[in-house]
């Protein structure tokens, strides 16, 4: 069992920044790649980035790609999403997920994880 724990999230104007954190415990953490997703109120949760067991290997969403970073803290059970140059459609509940039958950071954006946390609200204002 992985128990997930979002943090981070908040009211920021366009254009700033937010930094999410996920705190993992349970099973062995570093041994699975984990995954961001997002739920925007009314729209289905949707892949947002994922990293790999390493952190070497990243993957991202379209939308997304130039302006958030994954990366992951395997000492600390940790895994981060950078956000840069928020924009009003990025907000959404942001979870983060890991599934141990997932096991490339490349999967994670087309698979569904077993494993969520509860979720942290980012909301960009205009």
């Amino acid at each position: 069992q992985v128990q997930l724990v979002e943090s981070g999230g908040g009211l920021v104007q366009a254009g700033g920044s937010l930094r999410l954190s996920c705190a993992a415990s349970g099973r062995t953490f570093s041994s699975y790649p984990m995954g961001w997703f997002r739920q925007a109120p009314g729209k289905e949760r949707e892949f947002v980035a994922a990293v790999s067991w390493s952190g070497s290997i990243t993957y991202y969403t379209d939308s997304v790609k130039g302006r958030f970073t994954i990366s992951r803290d395997n000492a600390n059970d940790t895994v981060y999403l950078q956000m840069n140059s928020l924009k009003p459609g990025d907000t959404a509940v942001y979870y983060c997920a890991t599934d141990p039958r997932i096991t490339t950071a490349q999967a994670m954006g087309v698979k569904r994880p077993a494993y969520w946390g509860k979720g942290t609200l980012v909301t960009v204002s205009s």
